[in-house]
């Protein structure tokens, strides 16, 4: 019998039972997980900016592409009002994107997949966020959610709407990113038991199906970083412009 495609999600503690009153602080392999990601990016990236050669090595290159691409962005999106906000969009972009790539590699933990890490990453965004719009506009930041030329008569209704659709952000942020990393997971589990259940004869055709769906979720998992980061970059711009 084929394993359960949902049993690649479980969270289970690693090591002794943590606890500050209610709160179990285990450590777990989702933790686990999150510290081999963090701690990946900052060897490639310590490694990548020792030596600043004239023709980088592949580190070097990887470095500073990462750099300009999370640079060009910014730019693009928010403008140079931006750029003091360049390391943590950085930091938020690698942090999603190694543990998505984490979790395509066998026996490996998709934090990602759980929704309650990809909200604690979106409610951070959305209070980050919302502390800058009033720290730089005070309670002019309000004005965000009275749209320009609205008819007076429908303005209560554009207000209530543009304030459910703030309030929203930090969920539909999580589970677009968590959606998209569950969902490709169970399907390459639920192939690969095809695979295995078919044998040799009959398993040709969903051994295809799961060579072809690694490379589309390996692309899911790079899309759904960038996804993240550009969303945080328009609400940044929102913040710091006040454009709507």
């Amino acid at each position: 019998m084929a394993a359960n495609p949902m049993s690649q999600f479980d969270v289970y503690r690693i090591g002794p039972e943590i606890k500050i009153g209610s709160f179990d602080i285990s450590f777990t392999n989702s933790s686990l997980f999150m510290i081999v990601s963090s701690l990946t990016i900052l060897f490639i990236f310590n490694l990548g900016s020792k030596k600043n050669s004239l023709i980088p090595n592949k580190i070097q290159l990887l470095a500073e592409l990462s750099y300009s691409f999370i640079a060009k962005m910014i730019s693009d999106t928010v403008g140079s009002k931006g750029k003091p906000y360049f390391p943590i969009i950085f930091s938020l972009f690698m942090f999603v994107l190694f543990c998505n790539m984490f979790g395509m590699m066998p026996y490996a933990f998709t934090v990602t997949s759980h929704i309650i890490v990809t909200f604690a990453l979106a409610l951070f965004v959305f209070l980050g966020v919302t502390i800058i719009g009033f720290i730089k506009h005070g309670f002019g930041y309000l004005k965000l959610f009275v749209p320009s030329g609205v008819p007076i008569i429908l303005l209560p209704l554009i207000v209530v709407i543009e304030v459910i659709s703030y309030l929203s952000r930090p969920m539909s942020l999580s589970v677009r990113l968590f959606a998209n990393m569950m969902a490709g997971h169970t399907m390459m589990k639920v192939f690969g038991g095809f695979v295995i259940s078919l044998g040799v004869v009959g398993g040709w055709l969903p051994l295809s199906f799961s060579v072809a769906l690694t490379g589309l979720e390996i692309l899911v998992a790079f899309l759904q970083a960038y996804v993240f980061a550009i969303l945080t970059c328009i609400y940044l711009n929102d913040a710091l412009n006040l454009h709507h």
